[in-house]
C-alpha cells in the first residue's frame, strides 16, 4: 500500500484580509474627514504663518519684536484690552442666569416649549439687528427713556449709550441678553438627560426646590457649565465686534469707552492703514485665545478625572 504524503492545509489568506480590513475599519473615518481637514488646514494654516510673518515685518523689511513693542504700549490697545477684561465679569453672571432659566424650564410642566423658545428666540437674531434695535431703543430720547419718563422716572432716563460711564455697561446687558438663550438651553439640554431617580429621591429625603438643585442638580452639571463658561469667555476676548461696530458705527465710542481689541485690530487695518499692527494685535488674541482653550481642556481633563476617582 503506498501511503501519500502527509498535507497541511494552512488558509493565512482570511486572517490576512481580517487583519487588512481591520485596519481600514479603524482608520475609515481619516479618509472621511481627510478632506474637509486639509482644507481647514490650508486656509487657516496658510492665514496664520502668513499672520505671523506679518506681525515681525514692517512694509516688507523685518523689525523683529518693535510691532510688539509698539502696539503693547499704544494706550488705545491697553484700553481695548481693559474693556475686554471687564466684558469677562459678564460670564459668571451668564452662566448663573443660564442655571437658573433652566432650572426655571425644567420644573415648569405647563408651556415649556413656548418658554424655552422665547428665552432662546434673542441667540438666533443677527447681532447687527440687535445691535439697531437697540440702538434705537437705548437713546437719551429713546423708546425706553421716553417711557420711563412718562412713568414719572425721570431720574432712571440715562443717557444709556451716550455717557462713557454707561456704554460698556449697557453694552455687556445687551450681550447678557442675547447669549443667555445659549447657556439656557445648552444646561437644560443635559438637565433633562439626568436620571430622574436621583432627583424623585432627594425630594423623598425632603430635599427642597433650593437644596435639591444646588446640592444634586448643579454638581451633576459641572461640566456642561464649564463648557460654557469658557466659551464664553472667548466670546467677550474676541467675539464682541459686532455689538460695538453697529451700536457705535464703528468708533467706539463715546469717546474710546467701548473699544475692544477686535475694534481696534479693524481701526488699524483699515482706517489707519497699519497692517502690520493689526497683524500683530490679532497674533495676541489669537494667543490669548488659545490660552482659554487650552485651559478648558486641562480644567476638563482634571475633571473627569475627579469624576473617575470619586
Amino acid at each position: 500500500m503506498i501511503k501519500s504524503a502527509p498535507t497541511d492545509y494552512r488558509f493565512t489568506a482570511p486572517r490576512s484580509l481580517g487583519a487588512v480590513f481591520g485596519r481600514l475599519k479603524n482608520t475609515g473615518p481619516l479618509f472621511w474627514i481627510m478632506p474637509a481637514g486639509l482644507c481647514v488646514l490650508l486656509i487657516f494654516g496658510y492665514s496664520i504663518i502668513d499672520l505671523v510673518q506679518q506681525s515681525f515685518k514692517y512694509q516688507g523689511d523685518w523689525v523683529g519684536f518693535e510691532n510688539f513693542n509698539l502696539v503693547l504700549t499704544d494706550p488705545l490697545f491697553q484700553t481695548a484690552i481693559f474693556h475686554n477684561f471687564l466684558l469677562l465679569f459678564t460670564v459668571p453672571i451668564l452662566a448663573t442666569l443660564s442655571f437658573l432659566c433652566a432650572v426655571l424650564l425644567f420644573e415648569t410642566r405647563k408651556g415649556m416649549k413656548f418658554y424655552r423658545s422665547a428665552v432662546f428666540l434673542p441667540y438666533i437674531l443677527p447681532i447687527p439687528v440687535v445691535g439697531v434695535v437697540f440702538g434705537q431703543l437705548l437713546q437719551l430720547n429713546g423708546a425706553l427713556n421716553s417711557a420711563l419718563r412718562a412713568m414719572g422716572f425721570e431720574s432712571l432716563a440715562l443717557d444709556w449709550l451716550g455717557d462713557p460711564g454707561q456704554a460698556l455697561w449697557t453694552m455687556s446687558a445687551i450681550i447678557i441678553w442675547k447669549e443667555v438663550g445659549f447657556g439656557t438651553i445648552l444646561i437644560l439640554a443635559r438637565l433633562i438627560s439626568l436620571p430622574l431617580e436621583t432627583l424623585e429621591a432627594a425630594r423623598i429625603d425632603g430635599a427642597g426646590f433650593f437644596r435639591l438643585h444646588l446640592q444634586v442638580t448643579l454638581p451633576q452639571l459641572r461640566s456642561v457649565i464649564l463648557f460654557y463658561i469658557i466659551n464664553e469667555a472667548i466670546v467677550m476676548v474676541s467675539w464682541v465686534f459686532n455689538y460695538v461696530y453697529v451700536m457705535t458705527n464703528g468708533q467706539g465710542g463715546p469717546g474710546n469707552a467701548t473699544v475692544v481689541s477686535e475694534l481696534y485690530i479693524y481701526r488699524s487695518a483699515f482706517q489707519n492703514k497699519a497692517p502690520e499692527l493689526a497683524a500683530t494685535a490679532a497674533l495676541l488674541l489669537l494667543m490669548a485665545t488659545l490660552i482659554f482653550i487650552v485651559g478648558f481642556f486641562r480644567i476638563q481633563s482634571k475633571a473627569n478625572k475627579g469624576a473617575l476617582d470619586e
